[in-house]
């Protein structure tokens, strides 16, 4: 090793809806987490990555858990892993790649560094590619997966502080990197790369120096198809996939604004879906809601709920303007994990309102779109750092 430790698409759209529908379902809040006293990005512990989740390439692996902040504004846990590319780092450390990785689930088994990704077979050479180009990279779980509390799924703001803290605990633990540094992520990880784009000047401070960022199968305007949600919407059984990802952010949801009172409307078919939510790793829970109808979860429509449609837009509502960076958004024609039309429109705007913003389109499908884009995100990032 170079370095040790250093503590210090119309019909998808409805489908999503509903299924984002599903957010009522879901189990209350933990017990609070122990007072923490170390400041933001401060290591608190290390372990070693066992080596059948290393990144292909990797010199070394190490997981850290440190002090971010969680969806109640306040400090907490949460782990990740740092990488290092092999060789001897560049005067000044290697740059940085901030990962925010896809959906895998809410509970603590599901933590990317303790099951690795959902998909390895996909994200493993992805992310040995950008190891190849020179770059550590630094992969936080998020705040609650895996750590006190409950992770709160496509919740913005708070993923962009671990993925910014994640890069500051990295820096803590090693020498080795570089204060320069860039966020990229996939899916609910492409949600969050670019959310942090906006915040991540500000959140980074002084001490580093966030070039920009890239996004691919970023889902948005999600919340507005979740406003429809409601009894018997829709009626008709939805891809098990697209209903796993709606539960999660009811789940969330719930934990982060028990205000809402979600549970008061609830039928018996969706409270048996509560707790799977909270505890069962997307293909795990995928499974289980093979056959399930959505529309069933509800006794009433969402928008019934006091202050709901102003409570979800601040909670997951991409933003609009205020990017004073480069960023990379790439989505699949055919994606239906995440509808191409809502992302589409998301991209129209930030262009109409003047954001640094480069986007592409490809012939394929989620993963699909991933994988192609690397032909347009290597060269994107290398200018940034150049």
């Amino acid at each position: 090793m170079t370095t040790r430790h250093r503590l210090g698409a119309v019909a998808l759209t409805a489908a999503l809806v509903s299924s984002v529908a599903t957010s009522a379902l879901f189990a209350a809040p933990s017990s609070a987490a122990p007072a923490i006293t170390q400041g933001l990005g401060d290591v608190v512990s290390t372990r070693d990555l066992p080596r059948n989740l290393w990144i292909p390439g990797a010199a070394s692996a190490e997981v850290l858990t440190y002090v971010t902040t969680d969806t109640f504004g306040d400090k907490a846990l949460s782990t990740g892993t740092v990488f290092l590319p092999p060789g001897t780092a560049p005067e000044g450390g290697w740059p940085v790649i901030s990962w925010a990785h896809g959906t895998s689930g809410l509970g603590d088994a599901c933590a990317p560094s303790r099951i690795g990704p959902t998909y390895a077979e996909r994200d493993l050479p992805y992310l040995a590619n950008w190891l190849a180009q020179g770059y550590a990279i630094v992969a936080s779980d998020y705040a609650g997966l895996g750590t006190p509390g409950l992770s709160t799924y496509l919740d913005g703001r708070t993923t962009a502080h671990n993925v910014v803290d994640m890069v500051k605990a990295g820096r803590n633990y090693s020498e080795d990197l570089s204060r320069s540094w860039v966020a990229v992520g996939q899916s609910q990880g492409g949600g969050a790369a670019i959310y942090t784009a906006r915040y991540a000047t500000e959140f980074g401070g002084p001490d580093l120096d966030y070039r920009g960022a890239v996004g691919t199968g970023t889902p948005a305007y999600i919340e507005k198809l979740v406003s429809i949600g409601g009894p018997g919407v829709p009626p008709v059984e939805l891809p098990s996939g697209l209903t796993a990802y709606v539960a999660y952010i009811g789940a969330s949801l719930r934990y982060a604004h028990p205000e809402l009172g979600l549970d008061n409307i609830l039928t018996p078919v969706g409270k048996k879906y509560a707790d799977l939510a909270e505890t069962t790793c997307v293909s795990d829970f995928e499974a289980q809601l093979d056959g399930v109808t959505i529309g069933d979860f509800f006794t009433a429509p969402l928008t019934g709920l006091p202050n709901f449609t102003a409570v979800l837009d601040d909670y997951m509502a991409m933003p609009e303007k205020g990017f004073d960076k480069p960023f990379f958004m790439g989505n699949g024609v055919q994606d239906i994990d995440v509808p191409f039309p809502t992302t589409a429109a998301y991209v129209a705007l930030l262009t109409a309102n003047g954001q640094p913003v480069t986007f592409r389109a490809y012939n394929t499908d989620h993963s699909g779109a991933f994988v192609q884009s690397q032909a347009d995100t290597i060269p994107f990032v290398a200018q940034l750092f150049h």
